[in-house]
C-alpha cells in the first residue's frame, strides 16, 4: 500500500485509509506500508507516529531510503559521494558520511535523495551542475518527478535524475516502480 498520497499527505493522516489498516490488522492480512521516501525505515516510522499513526501500523513501513541504503552498503560503502537534496535526507548516509564531497568534481558517484532547498524550483540548475558529471552514476533515492504536500505540489528527486539521464547520465533507481524496493 502506497503512504504518501493514499495514508497521508505530507501533512496529516487520511482517516479512512487509517481505518481500513485497522481492519487489515484486525483480520490478521498482511501489509506493507512502501514509500518513495529517501530516508531509512526508522525516520519514517517517526515522521508517522508525530503525525498520530499506531506503533502496530508504523511497523508495518519499508523506503525505498532504506533498499538504497542497502545497496549502498554493499556496493559504494568505501566510496566518495556528492548528495544532491536537502540537509534533512543527511539520516540516509550518517554510515558513511566521511566520504561526502563538497565538491561535485571530488565525487565518485551522486547520491540524488530531492533537490536542494535554495534551488527546489529550477531544473536548469541542474543541468548546468551535472553536465561535466555525465560519466559518474547516479543513485536515485526516490523517482517520484512531483509530488502533492497538502495542497503545494514540489518536484521530487525523479526530476533532476530525468535530467540527468537525458543528458546520457546513467541512474540506478530505488523506489516504486522499480523492481529493487520490491526485492
Amino acid at each position: 500500500i502506497d503512504l504518501w498520497g493514499v495514508i497521508h499527505n505530507g501533512i496529516k493522516l487520511h482517516e479512512k485509509a487509517i481505518i481500513v489498516l485497522k481492519e487489515l490488522s484486525k483480520k490478521n492480512k498482511s501489509f506493507v506500508l512502501l514509500t518513495n521516501a529517501p530516508r531509512p525505515n526508522e525516520t519514517v516510522k517517526n515522521f508517522l507516529e508525530k503525525m498520530g499513526m499506531d506503533k502496530d501500523l508504523r511497523d508495518h513501513v519499508f523506503t525505498s531510503g532504506e533498499a538504497a541504503l542497502s545497496y549502498l552498503k554493499k556496493n559504494f560503502l568505501s566510496k566518495k559521494f556528492y548528495h544532491i537534496g536537502p540537509p534533512r535526507d543527511f539520516d540516509l548516509f550518517y554510515l558513511f558520511e566521511k566520504n561526502k564531497c563538497e565538491d561535485i568534481s571530488d565525487s565518485e558517484y551522486l547520491l540524488c535523495t530531492g533537490l536542494f532547498d535554495d534551488h527546489d524550483k529550477d531544473l536548469k540548475f541542474y543541468k548546468d551542475l551535472l553536465e561535466k558529471h555525465i560519466t559518474k552514476k547516479m543513485i536515485c533515492t526516490n523517482p517520484d518527478l512531483i509530488v502533492d504536500r497538502g495542497k503545494t505540489r514540489e518536484f521530487f528527486a525523479g526530476s533532476v535524475t530525468m535530467v540527468f539521464e537525458k543528458m546520457g547520465g546513467e541512474v540506478i533507481y530505488f523506489g516504486k516502480p522499480y523492481p529493487e524496493v520490491y526485492n
